[in-house]
Formats: structure tokens, C-alpha cells, sequence
């Protein structure tokens, strides 16, 4: 029986991020695992975060990939402060890639974030602000490279550690303190 994680992504609308979800897909259901995405392989009547938590609360971990979904072409950060800054040519994310690790995080679940080259790392997606180094991919090269690189098979090893964890756990009687 293969285990259960959360798959999270914004629905792709370029060809290489439905090749890139498919291959990540395979990956993990190689390695034993079963990644379930709400509206993907499950379906649910409720309210979009009551089934995102149900879904949540049947997985061991949650994997968010988040794609460029909005591009800036040109916009002020923090404008009429002395703090205001320019952006060009970046992308922003699905806001369910920073809700969907948020509520994992919160019930506990390992929490593992890749980011598309050219996403902003702000919010959940800044660099530590949930503990866990946060890789950046490239799909101008192909989903298969980024794989097998020593970056992400390091990182999927240490957190399929933690989701082996959670299943160990998710075993144990409830504890008094």
C-alpha cells in the first residue's frame, strides 16, 4: 500500500508544467508514494479549505509546487514609502501555495516547497519562513534532469524520513502530555 501525500500546484496552464506535475507524479508513486491533489484524484462537495483539510488530514506529508501563474510586467512595492522598490518581469503563484503549506504546517504534516525560476519568494515561499531549504526549478530544461539531480533527491529523501515519521506515529494512542 503506497502512502498518501498532498500533491499541491496551481493548475498548469503551459505544457511544460503539466509534463513537469506528471513526472513528479511518477517520481513519488516510484518511490511508494500516493499523491493525491483535490479536483485531481479527489473530488469533494465542500467548501474548497474544509476539503483541503479533510484531504489533509488523510495524507502523511504535503509537496507544494508553485508555477508562475500572474506576471508583473511592471509594479511598485511598498509605493510612497521609503522602502518602494520596482519589480519587473516576475511571476507570482496560485494563493493555495501559500494556504495549502500554511495548513499543513499547521496540523504538522512535512511540508516540502518547490518553486519555478522566476516565482517572487515572498509570503510562505521566502526561504525559511517554514524551516525547510526551498528549491527553485527551471522548465526551460526537462522535469527528468531536475529529478535526478543530487539537490532534489537529497531533499525528497529527507522528507519521505519525515513522512515515514508521521506514518509511525499517526499508529501511536493519543498522548497525555
Amino acid at each position: 500500500m503506497k502512502t498518501s501525500v498532498f500533491l499541491s500546484y496551481p493548475k498548469p496552464f503551459r505544457q511544460e508544467q503539466a509534463d513537469f506535475v506528471q513526472s513528479v507524479c511518477d517520481h513519488l508513486a516510484g518511490r511508494g508514494l500516493q499523491p493525491r491533489t483535490l479536483g485531481v484524484t479527489d473530488y469533494d462537495m465542500d467548501v474548497p479549505l474544509k476539503a483541503i483539510r479533510r484531504l489533509m488530514l488523510e495524507s502523511n506529508g504535503l509537496i507544494t509546487i508553485a508555477f508562475r501563474r500572474t506576471l508583473i510586467n511592471e509594479g511598485q512595492v511598498k509605493p510612497g514609502t521609503p522602502d518602494a522598490y520596482t519589480i519587473r518581469n516576475q511571476w507570482l503563484t496560485s494563493p493555495y501555495a501559500h494556504i495549502e503549506p500554511a495548513m499543513a504546517f499547521q496540523i504538522g504534516l512535512p511540508v516540502l516547497i518547490i518553486r519555478e525560476q522566476g516565482v517572487i519568494a515572498d509570503g510562505l515561499l521566502e526561504k525559511g519562513v517554514i524551516g525547510t531549504y526551498m528549491p527553485e526549478f527551471d522548465l526551460s530544461a526537462p522535469a527528468a534532469s531536475y529529478l535526478a539531480s543530487s539537490e532534489w533527491n537529497q531533499i525528497i529523501r529527507k522528507w519521505e524520513g519525515h513522512v515515514a515519521s508521521v506514518v509511525d506515529r499517526k499508529g501511536n494512542p493519543p498522548a497525555l502530555y
